[in-house]
């Protein structure tokens, strides 16, 4: 499969013809050596990749030093993210909020943009004491898809999955995972694997969705300063 000669698609935004043609995706966050070393938090940057390892996109945090060295995990951010030929195909924003499982009032969203300046839709937590769930929204805010997590977002396995389903809960139709990456890894860098599994025929524009929601969740409940 060339990713390269995608045609254009009616309805899709531009950039994003190859994701109608994949059910999964993997995101890698790359190692930053000085963040390992001494601990300063440096802007996240990530790899999008298609089943076969080959790069799709590639995403990088924006922010501020004060920011990400302050507020940490719960920190504001806008994430762009690029294709092969360096442009700008999608754009995550996340405004500053508390966050705390125990106060309905400090709940997390963020929304996706495709192209930038153009909304496809929003990633936004609903409140619940111990497990994880959000709400995924077309750009008009209309309720689409619901993603749950494990107790309190943790798991005894080595993979923790966040699974998505139907606006019934009925019927699962794929899930986040967050993918073991090594005991040293895991142990002095908060950089991390994620697997995107999703139906072939989902909206590209939700696909784009779950690519933010992603990074959502790697911020909430894995972007912790070891």
């Amino acid at each position: 499969m060339d990713m390269y000669a995608v045609p254009d698609i009616p309805g899709c935004p531009p950039g994003l013809e190859y994701l109608t043609q994949v059910d999964q995706l993997l995101i890698k966050q790359k190692v930053e050596v000085v963040e390992a070393l001494v601990g300063f938090e440096s802007n996240n940057k990530y790899e999008v990749r298609n089943a076969m390892g080959q790069n799709v996109f590639y995403a990088v945090e924006e922010n501020d030093c004060l920011s990400r060295q302050c507020c940490g995990p719960v920190r504001s951010f806008n994430i762009h993210v690029l294709d092969n030929f360096g442009q700008e195909v999608i754009t995550v924003t996340r405004p500053l909020k508390c966050m705390s499982c125990f106060f309905p009032c400090c709940l997390q969203e963020l929304e996706v943009q495709s192209p930038p300046g153009n909304t496809v839709g929003y990633v936004v937590q609903q409140w619940h004491p111990f497990s994880p769930k959000f709400l995924v929204t077309d750009e008009h805010c209309e309720p689409v898809l619901k993603i749950h997590g494990p107790f309190c977002g943790w798991s005894c396995l080595p993979d923790v999955d966040f699974e998505i389903l139907t606006m019934d809960e009925v019927s699962k139709i794929g899930k986040i995972s967050k993918q073991w990456t090594g005991l040293l890894r895991e142990m002095f860098t908060d950089a991390d694997n994620f697997g995107i599994q999703f139906p072939m025929d989902l909206d590209v524009k939700i696909k784009a969705v779950m690519i933010g929601a992603c990074f959502l969740i790697d911020f909430m409940f894995f972007e912790t300063n070891n």
